[in-house]
């Protein structure tokens, strides 16, 4: 039984400077803030955009179904 010939060249790892890495990291972790806002904390009430309850309702079963009481 004949064998095909494989590969044997490695990887090479992204290599992102210090600099860049500190403005993705402060993105995620805002990001990550937002997110948390949004399904977490956002009552429609009590929101950051007035009464609108848009927001709320778009996140309503996700909400429940991550532990957050919403009512």
């Amino acid at each position: 039984m004949s064998s095909m010939p494989h590969s044997t060249t490695a990887a090479t790892p992204l290599v992102i400077p210090g600099s860049r890495a500190v403005f993705w990291l402060a993105g995620a972790a805002l990001f990550a803030i937002a997110l948390y806002y949004f399904i977490g904390v956002d009552q429609g009430a009590v929101s950051v955009f007035g009464s609108d309850t848009h927001v709320h309702e778009f996140v309503h079963d996700a909400r429940h179904f991550l532990g957050f009481p919403c009512h």
